[in-house]
């Protein structure tokens, strides 16, 4: 009787430590999923994990300057496209991609990488797709966790404290 009640203690302990742990809700940096279809009719989806400033700076506590960051937290962010675009002018073929940057004061790396199933740390710049360079500018307002936009035109923006990272995808 003691085994089965032990039993029936460490399943029923198991099952709520799973369940706890597949919900992505409950993570101190959540998920989130921005998609739109712009005016050229190119489904733009960006499933992403949203870590908070907590008081730190971009460019220095989080996203250094100078160093690849996997853009997010927890698994790598996926940018997935339904159609051939041009980012930045140039080509990108439909599917799927993890996003990482390397974020700069004057510019910002964006990195389309073909392992898009991966854990966000685990970023190999072999499997890179393509990299384009733009421009920061200042957000219209502080923004406490990282969040992206998708506008009809197809410009997609990173926003995170008072930064505001933007890239054309026609």
């Amino acid at each position: 009787m003691k085994k089965l009640i032990a039993l029936t203690l460490f399943v029923s302990l198991f099952t709520a430590v799973t369940v706890s742990a597949q919900d992505k809700s409950k993570r101190p940096s959540p998920p989130a999923l921005v998609k739109e279809t712009t005016k050229s009719g190119t489904t733009i989806t960006i499933d992403y994990s949203q870590p908070s400033l907590k008081g730190r700076k971009v460019g220095g506590e989080v996203a250094p300057f100078g160093k690849v960051w996997r853009t997010g937290a927890n698994e790598a962010t996926i940018f997935e496209i339904d159609k051939a675009v041009k980012v930045e002018g140039k080509a990108l073929a439909a599917g799927k991609y993890s996003l990482y940057t390397i974020p700069g004061e004057k510019e910002w790396t964006v990195i389309f990488n073909s392992t898009w199933k991966q854990p966000g740390t685990q970023y190999n710049e072999s499997t890179d797709v393509l990299r384009v360079t733009v421009k920061p500018g200042k957000a219209a307002a502080e923004t406490e966790k990282m969040t992206f936009t998708i506008d009809k035109s197809g410009k997609v923006s990173l926003l995170w404290g008072q930064t505001a990272v933007a890239f054309n995808v026609k």
